[in-house]
């Protein structure tokens, strides 16, 4: 299978899954952003354990060779800024408003617009960006286990608990 085809097979499956989880939901959107409704949370925390588990062990196994990206503070919090505006005013992240779309709730084509004009005015910057902003606090290619000094399968456990502790306070809260 090529690479284009396995691509569409996994967004298709994710999509799904958005709709299942009910993430595209305006109302836990909003629900999200007023921290009233942790739908959206507990889903992403369940990919992220999923994600972490299967990356390391797809990486151990040697199906796959894991490159980090360099980790940097200014990208990070203007990236993080900028993703955060963008979901508070259209109501959907990048993800949401696709499979909105995929629902029918067409008022979500204007996120999409959004982050293809955000992607073109990067591009178009990017010279800009590399000479600044990629280059504050880079603290080059580092994980949680090379800070902490720690194997990787032991900050991911310690992950995974504090997810699944999270994920239960949410649910015994019902939010």
């Amino acid at each position: 299978m090529n690479e284009q085809a396995l691509g569409l097979l996994t967004g298709i499956a994710f999509g799904f899954l958005l709709q299942k989880g009910r993430v595209l939901r305006f109302d836990k959107q909003v629900g999200a952003m007023l921290l009233k409704d942790m739908t959206i949370l507990k889903f992403m925390l369940s990919a992220i354990i999923v994600g972490m588990i299967g990356i390391y062990f797809l990486n151990d196994i040697g199906f796959i060779e894991l490159k980090h990206k360099t980790m940097n503070v200014g990208a990070v919090v203007i990236g993080g800024a900028l993703f955060g505006l963008g979901w508070a005013v259209m109501g959907f992240c990048p993800g949401t408003s696709i499979g909105a779309i995929g629902e029918g709730r067409w008022h979500a084509i204007w996120a999409v617009l959004g982050m293809i004009t955000g992607a073109a005015i990067f591009a178009e910057l990017y010279p800009f960006f590399k000479q600044t902003v990629l280059v504050w606090l880079d603290w080059g290619k580092v994980s949680l286990a090379d800070v902490t000094g720690l194997n990787h399968w032991v900050v991911i456990v310690a992950l995974a608990a504090v997810y699944i502790g999270l994920f239960i306070f949410f649910e015994k809260k019902k939010l």
